[in-house]
């Protein structure tokens, strides 16, 4: 298990935002999951880059990536209200 944006996420939904990623050709994204996974990590921090590439990724989420999809569009739109 391991939390992206305060979601936690089995394994098996975390390799399935790897194939999605890397499907995308967004390998820079898909490596620092995996070397997460690979080095037990239980948090990453995401950057911006990254949950631009997640949400690309997830525009029709599986069940195990319909909660992070959804925590990065409200944060998303919470950031952009705060610049209005």
């Amino acid at each position: 298990m391991m939390r992206l944006a305060g979601i936690e996420l089995t394994d098996e939904s975390l390799l399935a935002l790897v194939v999605r990623l890397r499907r995308a050709d967004l390998d820079n994204q898909a490596d620092r999951i995996v070397h997460a996974l690979m080095s037990m990590q239980t948090e990453v921090t995401l950057t911006h880059p990254d949950r631009v590439a997640i949400l690309t990724v997830l525009d029709d989420p599986p069940d195990g990536l319909a909660e992070l999809r959804g925590a990065l569009l409200q944060e998303h739109a919470r950031k952009r209200d705060s610049v209005v």
